[in-house]
């Protein structure tokens, strides 16, 4: 990867040997790694068997869980908040994991759209919940710094599986508390 980005570094007319740049093939290579290590993570080694027996059967939501991930089309970043929710059937999910299965998926190229329903349907095999939600706000740097330019724009997407499609109650309680 460190060649890839010299290479591109000089493609663009610019010395790769001169002071601020000599370092930067080596850096780039480990810093998109980094970006990229949801490819190298096992969603069942990163839940490590925290799931858990209770008897709750109420709404457990986890808001504003921070998300960066790149844009499978231009690989610039897309950054927000997701906000996930289920309806526990008898386990529930360590705290932490939900923020951990949110990055595995965030740090790959993607699609926003599919990133969302990556996180339900992995949070819902996991559970066996109930019923999942999941909302991502984003804004996306494809849009902002290239192509039409609109700073103020961001996306949102949803995903909502078993009672939250299904039972309008569920699902509006869920997005009501988000907010």
């Amino acid at each position: 990867m460190e060649k890839f980005y010299k290479n591109l570094i000089q493609s663009i007319g610019e010395d790769v040997d001169r002071d601020g740049l000599k370092d930067t093939p080596k850096r780039a290579a480990k810093a998109f790694e980094y970006l990229t290590n949801g490819y190298r993570e096992d969603v069942q080694k990163v839940v490590n068997n925290a799931i858990f027996d209770s008897d709750n059967d109420e709404l457990i939501i986890v808001k504003d869980i921070e998300l960066y991930s790149l844009c499978e089309h231009h690989l610039l970043p897309f950054f927000g908040k997701c906000h996930v929710g289920y309806l526990p059937n008898g386990k529930i999910i360590g705290l932490s994991k939900v923020a951990r299965i949110v990055d595995v998926f965030g740090r790959r190229l993607q699609v926003q759209e599919n990133l969302t329903k990556q996180i339900a349907e992995t949070l819902m095999e996991q559970t066996g919940a109930k019923g999942v939600g999941v909302v991502i706000e984003a804004k996306h740097l494809c849009m902002m710094m290239r192509g039409v330019e609109k700073q103020n724009s961001s996306m949102k997407t949803s995903c909502m599986l078993g009672a939250f499609r299904r039972e309008n109650s569920t699902r509006s309680e869920f997005l009501s508390l988000i907010r």
